[in-house]
């Protein structure tokens, strides 16, 4: 392996959290990462962290989402839940809207130029689509 490659998948010791999740097994969940020291202990100099997670259903299966949620602790973390999840929701409908509504325009351009054996061409290659 390549020391460059080796760098890239280093742990960052000054970057290390534990994980708790919680969950009511209807909803989502959220996961705490609580800072910790090299050694395992906490790091009480930085602040801990929560994020949400959820499912939206969609036609083509179950989309996840993630969100981290501003909160002190983790009760105001579940107060939050809801309407964080809502609104992350609604961007991830957004988004894929955005991407589908891209995905379809433009997505057949005629070759430009000439004698290329389009459908209906003496040459009978077909034509050729370009994206």
């Amino acid at each position: 392996m390549s020391s460059t490659l080796a760098n890239e998948l280093g742990m960052d010791s000054s970057s290390l959290y534990r994980e708790e999740v919680y969950t009511d097994r209807r909803v989502g969940t959220i996961r705490k990462l609580v800072p910790v020291t090299s050694t395992g202990a906490d790091d009480t100099q930085k602040a801990v962290l929560y994020v949400g997670q959820a499912q939206l259903m969609s036609p083509m299966g179950p989309i996840p989402i993630s969100f981290d949620i501003e909160a002190d602790n983790l009760a105001d973390a579940v107060n939050q839940f809801a309407q964080v999840a809502q609104d992350a929701a609604e961007k991830t409908v957004k988004d894929l809207q955005e991407l589908q509504r891209d995905s379809t325009s433009g997505l057949m351009i005629p070759e430009s130029g000439g004698g290329g054996g389009g459908f209906g061409s003496p040459g009978g290659r077909g034509g050729r689509i370009q994206f």
